[in-house]
């Protein structure tokens, strides 16, 4: 029975600073000048490619017409908004596009309104939670401080992402927005978003489209999707100035970068050191950390299954 996942002394070497990384791990002034590059041109093909995946990905199922075609793009419109949060969480850092109203139009309208993500909101809040992780200002505490659970408790968490309870937890919020004059414009705006997405989807095929493999996906695969990537981020782990007590590390496949840590965001120790670094650098970063010899081995999980067993295992 595991009571605590966070690493003991023997994995985290104070082996900083060097002439590279401060004592934190932060980059170097030169060194961060090199991986603070925003490549704008790449990111654009990156947007483009999140809509030819999720729009392309019903046309596709559209095209075909066979039961198994719905299935396997209800299952993929899942991984979808994987890709939509994750590009939408670069834009909320300005590190999608170095023209900031750029950075912030097109986070905000093409990639956050698409996934119900209040974009400002979403913003100020993941500020808090780099500022200070765990902190009294975290505002994930609740998904992050209980692990390690159980198995049946894990299983039970899933089984409400799995079953629309967390969805309709996650939605009724903007619905209720719209009844309050405050909150009411940023409602109206996401719920626009959703409207042209319907009419979209309506002009492809069915008029269930946006319902079935839109929504319900949202609802239900993505909830799954994303409880599982976030506790595998920050899940057990405990205030500290030290990165490495904050933020697990696991060892990068193809198929988890391809179902659930896009865009290199699996690469989160890094991230945290250095939250100004874009998305396509993170690897070059966490390279430097462990040729540096403050990441180790010991301190790696070798996969995400490995790590969710550790964090269930109570």
């Amino acid at each position: 029975m595991v009571v605590s996942v966070l690493p003991s002394a023997e994995q985290l070497p104070a082996v900083l600073p060097t002439d590279r990384l401060s004592v934190a791990g932060r980059p170097s002034p030169v060194l961060r000048d090199e991986l603070r590059r925003i490549p704008d041109a790449r990111n654009a093909v990156s947007v483009v490619g999140v809509y030819l995946q999720s729009f392309g990905v019903i046309a596709a199922a559209v095209l075909i017409g066979r039961w198994w075609a719905y299935v396997a793009a209800f299952v993929l419109m899942g991984r979808a908004f994987a890709l939509y949060a994750i590009l939408a969480h670069e834009a909320a850092h300005r590190l999608l596009f170095s023209r900031r109203r750029l950075n912030d139009l097109v986070g905000r309208w093409g990639l956050a309104y698409p996934a119900f993500v209040p974009f400002d909101v979403y913003r100020r809040s993941h500020m808090a939670h780099h500022r200070d992780e765990m902190g009294p200002n975290e505002p994930d505490t609740a998904l992050y401080a209980p692990y390690p659970v159980t198995r049946a408790s894990l299983r039970r968490k899933l089984t409400r992402d799995a079953l629309f309870v967390s969805g309709w937890k996650n939605l009724k919020p903007l619905l209720r927005a719209v009844g309050r004059a405050d909150s009411r414009p940023l409602a109206l705006r996401i719920l626009g978003v959703q409207v042209l997405i319907a009419v979209t989807l309506g002009v492809l095929g069915p008029w269930w489209l946006y319902p079935v493999l839109w929504l319900a996906p949202w609802m239900t695969v993505w909830r799954v999707i994303n409880r599982l990537r976030a506790i595998a981020e920050h899940g057990g782990m405990t205030r500290s100035e030290d990165r490495r007590l904050t933020t697990h590390v696991v060892r990068q496949h193809l198929l988890a970068r391809f179902w659930m840590v896009p865009f290199n965001t699996g690469w989160h120790l890094a991230h945290h050191v250095d939250a100004g670094i874009p998305f396509r650098r993170l690897p070059d970063l966490h390279r430097e950390l462990v040729e540096a010899g403050w990441v180790t081995p010991a301190l790696e999980y070798p996969s995400y299954r490995a790590l969710w067993r550790t964090l269930a295992s109570r």
